[in-house]
């Protein structure tokens, strides 16, 4: 089947029409959109768990504990979470949408076509038009995914922010929340690893200046469009990082698929949360124990809500490409072997890009 069809027929697939591409065990099946018609079952009593992070970083080794704990009930219940008590100022998190907005609504798209995404290392980066952030499914958002390298983060003297940026002015915009976010990563990681019984400084070296995607997704009114939506803004999918946190966003249309439920669970956190998940990297190394968790983008339900865009501003946590994911200690027989990031991140993402996007060594 060629790109243009496979994408042409996304609204109406399922997820296990891809399920060569995946490198962890995904044996649920569910449409890449949402259907629209009432055939699929939600759960509105499910609450995602609320977890204080601010006890890991002021408890002690009492709150860290009680996080760690916390923290991994919800991602082994549900590889979901909203985290409160994170300290990141509102005012940083209000400023990134305010600065999305205005990336996608004063560069003219002759302007952002010249940075449209291509594969650096293991991520895609760069701009997605609407409808062309992936092969198989025609969302109804724009993207642009910037990597560690689009920011002046580690004073690279061959650093040129234009490389990067249409207007170099909104990288330290952007900057000072991926800043303010990169001091929840460790913190986060070493509560998995506590959860799971392991070393949690095990993963302090690949996670200190490491590689990450910061995604900025602009879902313009859905009112505006040619024609009316057939399906949701974005596919359904699980990401493919060890985890991602996304400030909540102010418009509905978050949805989160419960594997043991089989239904559809609407998240909306509140305004200054940060919402986290894992992803399938985590799956791998936690040996199915903490499984990679089905969410997607649907349509607002309130028409009134539908003649604004909608905001959101991802932040994808990576290993570099060198390093090896291999199943951690005291996670029973490994169901996986030792497999490159580089590998298992593109031949997971290459159902989104092409078959060619894979690397096999």
């Amino acid at each position: 089947m060629n790109e243009s069809s496979e994408q042409t027929r996304g609204v109406d697939a399922v997820n296990q029409d891809f399920r060569r591409f995946d490198q962890v065990d995904k044996a649920h099946t569910y449409r890449l959109s949402e259907a629209g018609d009432g055939s699929e079952a939600f759960d509105d009593e499910f609450r995602i768990r609320t977890c204080d992070i601010g006890e890991f970083l002021h408890g002690g080794d009492a709150g860290q504990e009680r996080f760690a704990q916390s923290l991994g009930a919800a991602m082994e219940e549900i590889g979901f979470a909203i985290l409160v008590g994170h300290g990141i100022a509102p005012a940083l998190i209000e400023d990134a949408e305010r600065a999305t907005a205005e990336l996608f609504e004063t560069v003219p798209i002759a302007e952002r076509m010249r940075y449209r995404a291509q594969r650096h290392g293991s991520v895609n980066q760069g701009y997605f038009p609407i409808e062309q952030t992936t092969i198989i499914h025609p969302d109804l958002v724009e993207g642009w995914v910037f990597c560690r390298r689009a920011f002046d983060l580690d004073r690279n003297p061959d650093y040129h922010a234009a490389s990067f940026w249409p207007r170099p002015a909104f990288e330290p915009r952007f900057r000072a929340l991926v800043q303010a976010e990169q001091g929840l990563i460790l913190p986060v990681m070493q509560s998995i690893l506590r959860y799971l019984g392991c070393d949690p400084h095990l993963y302090d070296r690949k996670l200190t200046g490491t590689n990450f995607g910061f995604r900025l997704n602009y879902y313009p009114p859905t009112d505006g469009l040619a024609e009316a939506p057939r399906g949701g803004r974005m596919l359904g999918h699980e990401d493919v990082d060890l985890f991602t946190f996304l400030p909540a966003p102010a418009v509905e249309g978050l949805q989160v698929f419960n594997r043991r439920t089989l239904k559809w669970i609407r998240l909306q956190a509140p305004p200054g949360s940060i919402i986290l998940n894992i992803g399938d990297y985590m799956q791998r190394i936690s040996n199915d124990r903490l499984l990679s968790t089905t969410h997607r983008v649907s349509q607002p339900r309130d028409p009134a809500v539908r003649t604004r865009p909608r905001i959101s501003t991802p932040l994808a946590v990576y290993v570099w490409e060198d390093e090896i994911l291999e199943v951690l200690p005291g996670q029973g027989e490994p169901k996986y072997p030792p497999i490159s990031a580089l590998r298992f991140h593109t031949q997971t993402t290459a159902k989104y890009y092409g078959a060619d996007y894979a690397v096999t060594r």
